[in-house]
């Protein structure tokens, strides 16, 4: 072997080693922490503070890139983000979200896409749904790629705001959830993302599957929880859902902050002369010499 296929192998023995004794904590009741974050400054923010997993999620479509739905964004757009976030992470799993329309076409293309996202730098990766996409699930892990699934409700189908509704809400449709979520453990899935189901049917899904599921908008009785980083700092606009908890109002403290500076550029006590660069007097005078009329 030769050596970057070594060091290949060394690296994927210890994320599989974290991610066998991640599943062992969160089944023995201390839940995983993931949140998302999309570039260096909040991944590093985010792994400072010691979150168990970093989700580069596509939600940046909606919060980093200005389109409505998450479907909207690109390949390269998230590629781009999933570097910048790696460069922050030093201790914490990172997952890289699979874009809509890079993986459902064939399973080579999958493949592909996946070992993409692990060259920018993912530990794992995760795509939405089962039923047809248990092959590409299949795929991808057979191909040495740790996958991350998702059931419930799947944001990269929403084309319209009403397509961004719970699902599971009556026994077919929470027995439908519950069938995905088992396949996706059959075929090999790390750990599941639940969103926005009851929480009966997440606890139940909890309780019969033995790798972590982590819930989002899917009560308290599973394995661990997900947000979206903006929606917790107070930075996202528009429709927030009921499951989120906002912990803090960024978005009014960088408004305050950005409002005093303007005032203080306009009045001019923006810069003072502690935050101006000085110059020796001898050059000065010679400088004045120079430059006078």
């Amino acid at each position: 072997m030769n050596s970057d296929a070594s060091g290949t192998a060394l690296v994927e023995s210890s994320i599989q080693e974290r991610l066998v004794a991640l599943r062992t904590r969160a089944k023995s009741d201390l839940p995983l922490v993931m949140l998302t974050a999309y570039d260096f400054v909040s991944a590093r923010l985010v792994d400072q503070a010691g979150v168990d997993l970093i989700l580069v999620g596509d939600s940046a479509a909606t919060t980093m890139l200005g389109y409505d739905f998450t479907h909207e964004i690109q390949r390269d757009e998230l590629l781009m983000l999933t570097r910048a976030a790696r460069r922050g992470v030093k201790s914490a799993l990172l997952v890289g979200d699979l874009p809509f329309g890079t993986y459902e076409s064939s399973d080579d293309e999958a493949v592909h896409t996946a070992h993409e996202f692990m060259r920018a730098g993912c530990d794992l990766v995760k795509l939405e749904g089962a039923g047809l996409r248990l092959s590409r699930v299949n795929a991808i892990i057979a191909s040495g790629v740790p996958v991350v699934g998702h059931v419930g409700l799947l944001p990269q189908a929403a084309r319209t705001q009403s397509d961004l509704r719970a699902r599971g809400r009556t026994a077919d449709g929470a027995a439908v959830v519950l069938h995905d979520a088992l396949a996706l453990e059959a075929a090999g899935c790390s750990a599941l993302v639940i969103e926005a189901v009851p929480a009966v049917v997440a606890t139940a899904i909890a309780k019969r599957v033995s790798i972590p599921v982590i819930g989002i908008g899917a009560g308290s009785g599973v394995d661990g929880q997900v947000l979206v980083f903006h929606d917790l700092l107070g930075l996202s606009d528009g429709h927030i859902p009921k499951f989120v908890r906002q912990y803090a109002n960024t978005a009014e403290v960088i408004s305050r902050a950005v409002r005093h500076y303007a005032t203080d550029v306009r009045t001019r006590v923006f810069p003072s002369v502690a935050e101006e660069y000085g110059m020796p007097a001898a050059e000065r005078q010679l400088f004045e010499e120079t430059t006078s009329d």
